[in-house]
């Protein structure tokens, strides 16, 4: 399996606080049957994001893993604002804060409320050659009573990952009914730890997988643990197993600029 959200570096977020911590998580991945993870640090106002001190934290991290014969591939993305400056850098460099340096950008709103113009935001980012993931949208209030707005970016390329733990509901009664009620329409498109430690916020995902498998099939859970997710973390494009339910049956032909100033 591979697993693009993960606060696996430490020092720098809200995530692993040290290198053993690090090794821990890392190590509990690997049991989980994860052979992939992408390190996300928050890239806000709150913690500096600076990609050449993440990757040295990386081959820190490595090097440690080969002493302790622990096998891991891992690479780097982060939890992407959407605030001003991060807009304008990403803009002017698009490998700056995507996975990998190779165009797909996790991109986290604010945990209550959704930015003002985001659907043009979107559509900014994907002139320069970036393709947006919307991290856990089921966690959201906003969207979870507003899902024909995340309709709406969907159409407009956006994908979508939901949090492992909402599928079995570990993050709440209304992520995890939403959470399926994205999973049954074949909305989604990865799932993911958003792994933080090893104690409140640990990272297991096969659990989530097998919920998956057993309620909507073998292979849509295959494709959303495996095969979109490692497309994603060798900037390979993919095509979902599944047509998406009830995203394009009602809707009527826009085009992106006309959808921009009736949406927010």
């Amino acid at each position: 399996m591979v697993d693009i959200h993960h606060h696996l570096l430490w020092g720098l977020d809200d995530g692993s606080k040290d290198i053993e911590t690090s090794v821990a998580m890392v190590k509990a991945s690997a049991e989980d049957g994860v052979t992939h993870i992408v390190c996300t640090p928050h890239a806000n106002g709150t913690y500096d994001f600076v990609p050449e001190a993440n990757a040295a934290k990386v081959a820190e991290l490595h090097e440690r893993l080969v002493a302790e014969g622990v096998t891991m591939n891992i690479g780097l993305g982060c939890d992407f604002h959407l605030s001003y400056d991060n807009i304008l850098a990403a803009k002017e460099d698009p490998s700056r804060f995507s996975v990998n340096g190779l165009g797909y950008l996790m991109v986290e709103i604010p945990d209550y409320g959704v930015p003002r113009g985001l659907t043009e935001t979107f559509y900014e980012l994907q002139l320069v050659g970036l393709t947006p993931i919307l991290t856990h949208p089921e966690r959201n209030p906003t969207i979870q009573n507003d899902l024909p707005r995340l309709a709406e970016w969907m159409r407009g390329g956006v994908l979508l990952q939901v949090t492992g733990d909402s599928v079995t509901g570990r993050m709440g009664k209304t992520a995890q009914r939403i959470a399926h009620e994205l999973l049954a329409k074949r909305w989604v498109h990865f799932l993911a730890t958003d792994a933080h430690n090893v104690s409140s916020r640990p990272p297991r995902l096969s659990e989530a997988r097998d919920a998956v498998a057993k309620k909507y099939g073998e292979e849509y859970a295959e494709s959303l643990v495996t095969t979109n997710p490692l497309a994603v973390f060798t900037g390979k494009p993919f095509e979902a197993v599944e047509e998406p339910i009830d995203l394009y049956e009602e809707y009527k032909e826009k085009n992106w600029f006309s959808r921009i100033f009736t949406r927010g």
